[in-house]
């Protein structure tokens, strides 16, 4: 492997970097990529989580590419139907040879001398091997798969049963007639407790604070009639724009009225769960949209609810015991496995040690650059979704406006590019996530922060950004584009298949 020089070298095999692969055999043809991915098998969340009842949280009508029609029935769907759209893409595209599995990114050094990445990877057994490229595309999601957030619950020894966390789910796990208490109130968990509490004897919700719970339909209706008398690319397309359009629709409703759309959420509650609902469960006490609602399918919590096979708990813990969790208002909740559906761990850029012509990164210290780069790090993009829509939309973005870039490079003859601050370095920061929720929360310090300015800012709107990535000017007078003498020099990168990279 030692030597060989690719064009574009992708990070991570799941909805992200497949995506970003089909998108650059579309628009950048010719050009040399591999896709590495640190696990065994492709698909990234969708085949890491385990867990009972693992489902997108968002439509797949908006989840899917732009350049793949969903066609399957369900809008909100499991795991195992996004692994097979997953699959059917790598095969529609050809993508097999150019995945390797195993090779996980633990160093990626950047020289400006050479315009090169030089990029450390752990193979499988342990040994390591390097691959150099000219842009790097960091598709790998932004939490750890190593670990999840897990609090240092007291008394957690002295518990009988097993302590689980849903990232890191036991196959043989039997919860059949077993009491489950599950920590958290996320999507994770409003997931599970319906899954469970179809064989388990009870499953309680121990939550700190309520989450806004919204129900669903698990088939979109107006998707499936279109497609009895459109073309099924133009069924999905419409689709897509209708739920796109009612998503930025109902999240500016709720930042422009929050009151009145909080009470429309939260009789929507009753509605589902009858006037005898105790409402301190449901109702939380930040605004709509300050963290992500949580969806439900067809109302499956709240039938788990209502036929006492499932409950919700307001409070926090004070220890675990050898028989479940005591509480601090003293109550105690008896259980034979508990859950900690507690957050993931959120980080930038993957596990990797990141460097810069010497200087190691800190992302911290870093400025977002169109949602894509940042600032001072050359031929470098990173993958991030929306918090307000669906992961793919922009991801989709993304890649595209990553191909728009090297197409420009390579049409001038510059093969560096790099987001660069103001000489007076007069910009105004503020965190790229304007969210309150936990996970971001605990890594808000370690995040890159977003500027006061175009392009600086970061832009949770999928129509802005289409206009943003895809066709406003490339050559913004912010991005520097650069050609080292070292470079002049170099053969241009010749196609390697990722399976004789492999071999090497």
């Amino acid at each position: 492997m030692e030597n060989k020089i690719l064009d574009v070298l992708i990070v991570g095999a799941g909805l992200s970097g497949i995506g970003a692969a089909v998108h650059l055999t579309k628009k950048c043809p010719g050009k040399s990529f591999a896709i590495v991915e640190g696990r065994e098998r492709l698909g990234g969340t969708w085949d890491i989580f385990r867990y009972p009842g693992i489902r997108s949280d968002s439509d797949m009508y908006t989840l899917g590419y732009n350049f793949k029609p969903w066609t399957a029935r369900k809008a909100i769907a499991d795991a195992p139907s996004i692994l097979n759209y997953l699959n059917e893409t790598v095969d529609e595209y050809g993508l097999q040879d150019k995945i390797l599995f195993n090779h996980k990114v633990v160093d990626a050094s950047w020289s400006s001398a050479e315009a090169l990445w030089t990029v450390s990877l752990q193979h499988g057994d342990g040994s390591l091997s390097t691959i150099q490229c000219n842009f790097l595309h960091m598709c790998s999601g932004y939490y750890s798969y190593e670990e999840g957030h897990n609090p240092d619950f007291p008394g957690k020894s002295e518990f009988a049963g097993p302590i689980v966390h849903p990232q890191f789910w036991p196959e043989d796990l039997d919860y059949a007639g077993k009491k489950v208490v599950v920590i958290g109130s996320g999507a994770t968990a409003v997931t599970l407790i319906p899954s469970m509490a179809a064989t388990a004897e009870h499953v309680t919700m121990l939550q700190r604070s309520p989450t806004y719970i919204v129900s669903r339909p698990g088939e979109d209706k107006w998707a499936l009639r279109l497609r009895k008398f459109l073309p099924g690319k133009l069924a999905y397309l419409l689709t897509r724009w209708k739920n796109v359009l009612m998503g930025i629709f109902m999240f500016n409703l709720a930042r422009k009225k929050p009151e009145g759309f909080k009470g429309r959420l939260l009789e929507m509650v009753r509605e589902e769960m009858g006037p005898d609902v105790d409402m301190a469960n449901f109702t939380p006490s930040y605004n709509p949209w300050d963290q992500r609602l949580c969806l439900v399918p067809d109302s499956d919590l709240f039938e788990s609810i209502k036929s006492g096979k499932a409950s919700i708990v307001t409070d926090h813990v004070e220890r675990f015991t050898k028989d479940g969790i005591k509480l601090k208002s003293g109550k105690m909740l008896e259980a034979d496995i508990i859950v900690t559906a507690t957050g993931l761990k959120m980080i930038t850029g993957g596990s990797a040690k990141i460097s810069v012509d010497g200087q190691l990164v800190k992302f911290g210290e870093k400025i977002n650059y169109k949602g894509v780069m940042f600032s001072g790090i050359p031929n470098f993009g990173m993958t991030m979704g929306y918090t307000n829509a669906s992961w793919t939309l922009k991801a989709d973005l993304t890649s595209e406006y990553v191909c728009r870039l090297i197409n420009f490079m390579d049409k001038n003859g510059t093969p560096i590019a790099t987001p660069t601050l103001p000489a007076d370095g007069l910009i105004g920061t503020e965190p790229m996530l304007d969210f309150s929720s936990g996970y971001v929360q605990r890594a808000i310090k370690n995040l890159p922060k977003q500027g006061d300015r175009k392009p600086w800012r970061l832009n949770q709107n999928y129509p802005k950004d289409i206009i943003n990535l895809r066709y406003k000017a490339v050559d913004d007078g912010v991005i520097v584009f650069s050609k080292p003498g070292a470079v002049a020099a170099r053969l241009p990168a010749q196609p390697v298949e990722a399976e004789a990279i492999a071999a090497e």
